[in-house]
């Protein structure tokens, strides 16, 4: 992690004139191609949601508007970002937050995940992550396409942590040109984030999906 010379900040007048917002966040819906990481996660045997959580992050860790965060009077740009999303065990109605460190490979963290996940006990339990920043935070609803989403958020300026989310896959295209696409929602703070950084993010993970 680094701060930032705002002075000296290319970027420094947007910061200024978004930092005065009441709400500087917003929020941006697109479709996003999974139709490889379907048949991938299927002859692996590993969980879609993981892995999406995996390459949404590694995405995520690539695009340094990402990673600003607003610290008071400073700016701060951390070096790699680690997931926080939601889960739900099967037959459950409820779900927890689940955060963990972000390893280097797919596997190391479906398991992970997994395992945190399953050894959960308090919904809402950030041992370990208390009070950081460094995160992202995830949430799915598998059960509906939509085409918009808002999320509960407390108004705070400095809260600069994207929220990233999706729902239901659905196919697309007639004979021979079929795929899969989810609705896919990010939430960013506008003093750090533009159009143009989403969807420099959206072209590096759909790009990653379609070489699986």
């Amino acid at each position: 992690m680094r701060e930032i010379d705002i002075e000296s900040w290319a970027r420094r007048e947007h910061y200024r004139f978004f930092m005065r917002m009441d709400y500087p966040q917003y929020n941006l819906c697109f479709d996003v191609d999974v139709t490889q990481l379907i048949p991938f996660c299927r002859e692996r045997g590993i969980s879609f949601y993981y892995a999406l959580l995996y390459y949404s992050t590694q995405a995520a860790n690539s695009v340094e508007a990402f990673r600003y965060r607003a610290r008071g009077d400073t700016v701060v740009v951390h070096d790699a970002l680690h997931p926080s999303f939601t889960d739900m065990s099967k037959g459950d109605d409820l779900f927890r937050i689940v955060t963990v460190e972000m390893p280097e490979t797919l596997d190391a963290f479906v398991e992970r995940a997994a395992v945190r996940s399953r050894e959960q006990v308090n919904p809402f339990d950030m041992t370990g992550f208390e009070g950081r920043d460094d995160l992202i935070y995830y949430t799915s609803i598998p059960w509906l396409s939509f085409t918009q989403l808002t999320h509960t958020i407390t108004h705070n300026r400095e809260d600069s942590v994207p929220r990233l989310s999706w729902g239901k896959y659905r196919e697309e295209g007639g004979p021979g040109c079929c795929r899969f696409v989810l609705p896919y929602s990010v939430q960013v703070h506008h003093a750090f984030v533009d159009g143009l950084h989403i969807a420099r993010f959206k072209d590096t993970l759909e790009s990653a999906l379609n070489a699986l």
